[in-house]
């Protein structure tokens, strides 16, 4: 394989990286809203947000290659990428409507009450609270919470669609350096895109405070999950 042709697979690679990440909200929608409900740093959010890409591509990645060791048609492989698509699409619906319900179940629980009381010497006064994190060990709950290794199995679950494309044409010349590279390229552009919305848009989040509507932030994430799933799914985004 040539170098210019190589050149104009790497640019492909970087482009079709980089809009195919851009479009689809899967890729970097779960991580800005779960951040935002169960209030990650920007450090475990970008460092999940890495190993689901990473997770992401190499699954893609896995598979290609395995096709062409073996041989199978590029019509096989896509029509098995397509129902790993929906699979992780019907992943994404079930984790968010799930999330959305219990969301929702806790937001009713900790709704905030008035209590009244009345004193002797000063008369009477009224304070409002909601008993969310009573009794909560947030190190503890941390540990135990299992919603990134959800998200990380639902992103090897996903496809790359145009990866695998992509890679028949350097295979098809006998070129493994070609193959390598353009699975390379491809992956780090996804990847750092990924990263790249998520840091920016856990950034400006920070700046919105949700005030009495904070104890339905993780209803709206999973909300915004499952509509993300259903994108997938009905509009093949």
């Amino acid at each position: 394989m040539n170098e210019s042709t190589l050149t104009i697979l790497c640019i492909t690679a970087i482009s079709l990286g980089f809009i195919h990440t851009l479009i689809g909200p899967d890729h970097y929608l779960p991580f800005i809203v779960m951040s935002k409900a169960r209030k990650w740093n920007l450090r475990k959010t970008l460092g999940l947000t890495f190993v689901c890409g990473l997770g992401h591509v190499l699954s893609s990645v896995v598979l290609g290659l395995l096709g062409v060791v073996l041989g199978i048609a590029l019509g096989k492989l896509e029509a098995f990428e397509a129902a790993r698509g929906s699979l992780a699409a019907q992943g994404m619906i079930i984790f968010g409507f799930s999330y959305c319900v219990w969301g929702c179940w806790r937001a009713f629980k900790n709704k905030p009450h008035t209590h009244l009381h009345v004193h002797n010497d000063a008369g009477e006064h009224a304070h409002e609270h909601a008993h969310t994190h009573v009794h909560t060990h947030v190190h503890e709950a941390e540990k135990k919470n299992i919603t990134p290794w959800i998200l990380f199995v639902i992103f090897v679950l996903g496809p790359c669609e145009p990866l695998i494309p992509l890679l028949m044409f350097p295979a098809a010349q006998h070129s493994v350096w070609g193959t390598v590279l353009v699975a390379t390229v491809f992956s780090i552009v996804t990847i750092a895109t990924m990263m790249s919305i998520v840091l920016v848009s856990v950034w400006g989040f920070s700046f919105i405070k949700l005030d009495r509507a904070e104890r339905f932030s993780h209803a709206l994430a999973g909300s915004a999950i499952l509509a993300s799933g259903l994108a997938i799914q009905f509009l093949g985004l």
